[in-house]
């Protein structure tokens, strides 16, 4: 009976964290480039159950022990990882000349995607797919939290603060002259880490190749989280966490009539 406790206990606390990942995408279903977490969910190892016990042998001979398998138990599950899907968002037009959507066209792999690269603020290069850029006081094409805009080179782009036109195929004009907006294609972009203000890291990409997307500037790629699959996600959700927590009840009600009335002594 104390294995139920700590099977429904799992139940609800996966649940819970799954709850966590879809407020935290609902919140982002506006944020440009956002891509919606996936809570992953293991099983704990099963449990076989054997009965043990001993036959009596003929003629009052010693009774001979025997093994009888009775089946499988389960011992709950937990949420193993959180996963983003990598899908491509809609566009939006905007009008901005400073919003910028990379958008995929033949990748060599189904995981894999495109990311604009940019500065992080401890000198390391970062990934990200939101496009939501501005000019900053120095003239440098930066992200809203204040991060470089890199080019192809790895060096931060330098507008002068004048207008800018960027082609399908990422050259801007900077006050070096032109310059390709810089991006990294990742093969199997799962294995990012996903850190804070939509930005990505821990995996070397490579240069993408031709013709797998283009740039599209005054646009801006939304959020790929669906609304009406995030709503009924969070009912489905709340509705397994409740069943958890009648079964658990239902096992503390049990273990109380046990102590209390099946153990008392007359």
């Amino acid at each position: 009976m104390l294995r139920g406790f700590y099977t429904a206990a799992s139940g609800m606390i996966s649940q819970q964290r799954q709850q966590d990942a879809l407020s935290n995408n609902l919140a982002n279903v506006n944020t440009p480039g956002y891509k919606a977490d996936q809570a992953l969910m293991q099983s704990f190892p099963e449990m076989l159950l054997a009965e043990m016990g001993s036959k009596q042998g003929a003629l009052g001979s010693k009774g001979l022990p025997y093994k009888r398998n009775v089946g499988s138990l389960s011992t709950g599950v937990y949420v193993q990882e959180m996963i983003p899907e990598f899908s491509q968002g809609s566009l939006r037009e905007t009008g901005l000349d400073t919003d910028v959507a990379l958008v995929h066209h033949e990748l060599p792999d189904e995981n894999g995607s495109v990311f604009f690269m940019v500065q992080g603020a401890d000198g390391t290069t970062g990934l990200t797919r939101n496009g939501n850029f501005t000019v900053d006081q120095e003239g440098y094409l930066v992200t809203n939290e204040g991060l470089y805009i890199l080019d192809q080179a790895g060096n931060p782009i330098q507008t002068g603060g004048q207008e800018f036109v960027i082609s399908p195929e990422g050259m801007i004009n900077t006050v070096a002259g032109q310059t390709i907006l810089g991006t990294t294609y990742i093969e199997n972009a799962h294995q990012l880490e996903k850190l804070d203000n939509g930005l990505f890291a821990g995996v070397e990409g490579v240069i993408p190749p031709n013709g797998s997307f283009t740039f599209q500037q005054g646009f801006l790629e939304e959020s790929n989280v669906d609304l009406m699959q995030v709503m009924t996600q969070m009912m489905e959700s709340f509705r397994m966490f409740e069943t958890n927590q009648r079964v658990l009840k239902a096992y503390d009600q049990s273990m109380e009539k046990t102590v209390n009335d099946i153990g008392r002594i007359g």
